[in-house]
């Protein structure tokens, strides 16, 4: 999993038959370089030409050089870096060439998850929630309960539990709440040449502008019922509504606009939530975390307080849907993307072949 940041590969092993975790093996990571980072950059936004090509020479390789430290696994799920994402218009992209990365490592790859759903419909995102089904029930969860990937952008996944499958009706809400760390990590590397803002650090030193907050929050995707997604650079005027503002009060108001976001997204639960578990880089903020935690009716807490990894969570499931993807079953419905109907999207690309099929 590269999905839409812009840091490195995750790769992480799960043992599955696409309903049940049986059980969490190895995983691992492989970093972009400076040079690496800039190259995808350039392409984001993009939906053809060298830049694009390039992209998508840099993933496979990247890619196969994280995947070949891994042995005796049957399957690879590859979701691929995205670089647009405009499932009303001209669709979803994300770089990768699945065919050539089982070839490369001699193992079946499902890849291209999106499309398909894009193409009945759907939003093609959030794609997790299934595999957050999957968890809900691995850590034996009895009351509804939320997961919340803060990566570039946000996702929320609703989870109730109770039911028996996550393609049922009620079982799954999904939805992206707005921008993540995809603000706050371009306005650093643009002001102060960093990645991030590390353990919030800048943030702690800033006040959030309510005037902006409020701008932030008047946007029409707000008030959208979900299933809805966004692309990475959706809000990208986000940065403009803070650009008078000093490096710590405008990087805590871009940190605030990602809590507001999450908070007005829990307004659409169907239940109370018992609690909100956390993934993606956005846990590791403290100043992120404790808005949310300031904005919720209920606790916070990182998923590593459920034994679950949530710095690899992400890449797990993407190898838990690639096993539902060869075996047929559904990866979206129309609790998570809004599509149409029931969904497996992915394509299988096996050594033998000659082309995907």
């Amino acid at each position: 999993m590269s999905g839409t940041s812009l840091d490195g590969v995750d790769a992480a092993v799960v043992e599955t038959d696409g309903h049940r975790i049986f059980g969490f093996g190895e995983s691992g990571y492989r970093a972009y370089s400076e040079d690496e980072r800039a190259q995808l950059r350039a392409a984001l936004g993009q939906w053809h030409g060298p830049q694009v090509e390039a992209a998508a020479e840099l993933i496979t390789r990247a890619h196969a050089e994280a995947l070949s430290e891994f042995e005796a696994v049957d399957l690879i799920g590859f979701h691929g870096q995205t670089l647009a994402h405009e499932p009303r218009g001209r669709g979803t992209l994300q770089v990768g060439d699945g065919f050539g990365l089982a070839q490369a490592l001699g193992q079946p790859v499902v890849w291209d998850f999106r499309s398909d759903d894009v193409a009945m419909g759907g939003e093609g995102a959030p794609l997790a929630p299934f595999f957050h089904f999957a968890c809900a029930k691995w850590i034996e969860a009895e009351e509804p309960l939320c997961f919340l990937n803060l990566g570039g952008v946000g996702n929320l996944t609703y989870v109730d539990p109770s039911f028996d499958r996550p393609e049922a009706p009620g079982a799954l809400l999904a939805f992206d709440t707005g921008p993540a760390n995809a603000p706050v990590d371009d306005l650093m590397q643009a002001r102060l040449g960093l990645p991030m803002d590390r353990d919030g650090a800048v943030a702690r030193g800033g006040t959030v502008e309510t005037g902006a907050l409020e701008l932030f929050l008047a946007e029409p995707f707000f008030a959208r019922m979900p299933p809805k997604s966004l692309d990475r650079n959706d809000f990208a005027e986000m940065i403009g509504l803070v650009q008078e503002l000093s490096d710590s009060d405008a990087v805590a108001t871009l940190t605030g606009m990602c809590a507001a976001g999450v908070a007005q997204g829990m307004e659409h639960c169907p239940k109370p939530p018992s609690r909100v578990l956390v993934t993606g880089g956005g846990r590791r903020n403290p100043v992120l975390m404790e808005m949310l935690r300031v904005s919720l009716d209920c606790p916070v807490e990182p998923v590593e307080t459920v034994g679950l990894d949530g710095d690899m969570l992400e890449a797990q499931a993407f190898a838990y849907l690639a096993v539902r993807v060869a075996r047929g079953l559904p990866t979206s419905c129309p609790g998570t993307t809004g599509v149409q109907a029931l969904v497996g999207g992915g394509i299988v690309s096996a050594v033998s072949m000659d082309r995907a099929s």
